[in-house]
């Protein structure tokens, strides 16, 4: 699917000092990653903070992001769960106009067999009127959706068009990449993966780094998919600090403050997350004016 090849942007979802949505500060987010190039936006993800929003505000929030992005990019729209049958609930009521694809997680705290992972994903599949991404991230669930599920999914599902894959398994990814259908994209879910990800195959990755650094991921992907690793590495590397700060204090903890520094949006987090420590930022702070000198 060529909507979803390149740089995809897992975006955050804003807070006022009160946890309110900060939809003007969602605005700023969405014009600042379409102005530095990304290929499509994932709304209401992990970085998004979606576990914590009701219903009520993932329907606003989706409403905000298909507004103001205007057609400009392709969206994608998490809707996923550890409940089979609220997920495809959740699908079927959802309002899906200029929505392009669902990315939806693999099923979290139950711990469910490959079997059940494969019928959860079929079910998910058969009911959604528009594409499907799976979402492997067994660091977050418990749960990993192995090589094999994941072909036969791939093969047996023509709506599921590609896997988020944050296993950080090599092995297991480049066995994806090996016997997928040539439609089926393989798509990085980790900002440190991306580049090997795309040198064995893959179509690009969904960032938290593109958040704040949009033009940069573009162009690192872009470069990478073209063959020029070197000049992708140039970048990469750069970043690899970044990266790692990211995730430090937790997601989308790290981005936010960054974010925050960028003067985009408040480094407002829900329950139970928290921001970043004093050192968290002070490193942050230090790594992002070191970026603005290079």
């Amino acid at each position: 699917m060529k909507k979803f090849k390149g740089t995809g942007v897992a975006i955050v979802t804003p807070f006022k000092n009160d946890s309110s949505i900060d939809f003007a500060a969602l605005g700023r987010v969405i014009n600042h990653v379409i102005s530095g190039g990304v290929n499509y936006i994932v709304a209401i993800g992990t970085t998004g903070e979606s576990v914590t929003l009701s219903k009520e505000e993932k329907k606003a929030v989706v409403s905000f992001v298909v507004e103001s992005v205007d057609n400009r990019v392709p969206i994608v729209y998490g809707i996923g769960g550890n409940n089979t049958q609220e997920v495809i609930n959740g699908i079927r009521h959802a309002e899906l106009e200029g929505i392009d694809g669902i990315l939806s997680v693999a099923p979290y705290y139950n711990k469910p067999t490959q079997r059940g992972l494969f019928q959860h994903f079929k079910e998910i599949a058969t009911c959604s009127p528009i594409p499907v991404i799976i979402y492997n991230v067994p660091g977050r669930t418990s749960c990993n959706i192995t090589a094999d599920t994941c072909l036969e999914l791939a093969h047996a599902c023509e709506n599921i068009v590609a896997v988020k894959e944050a296993s950080a398994d090599m092995t297991q990814i480049m066995k994806i990449l090996k016997g997928k259908p040539e439609s089926f994209n393989v798509i990085s879910g980790d900002d440190m993966m991306t580049l090997p990800v795309i040198a064995a195959g893959g179509s690009g990755v969904i960032s938290v780094l593109a958040n704040a650094f949009p033009s940069q991921c573009t162009e690192m992907v872009s470069q990478s998919l073209k063959n020029n690793f070197k000049a992708a590495r140039e970048i990469q590397f750069r970043f690899l600090e970044m990266i790692e700060l990211l995730f430090a204090d937790g997601n989308p903890s790290g981005v936010k403050d960054m974010l925050s520094m960028m003067n985009l949006c408040h480094n407002y987090v829900r329950l139970p997350l928290v921001p970043v420590s004093r050192n968290v930022h002070t490193r942050i702070q230090k790594a992002m004016d070191e970026l603005n000198k290079a």
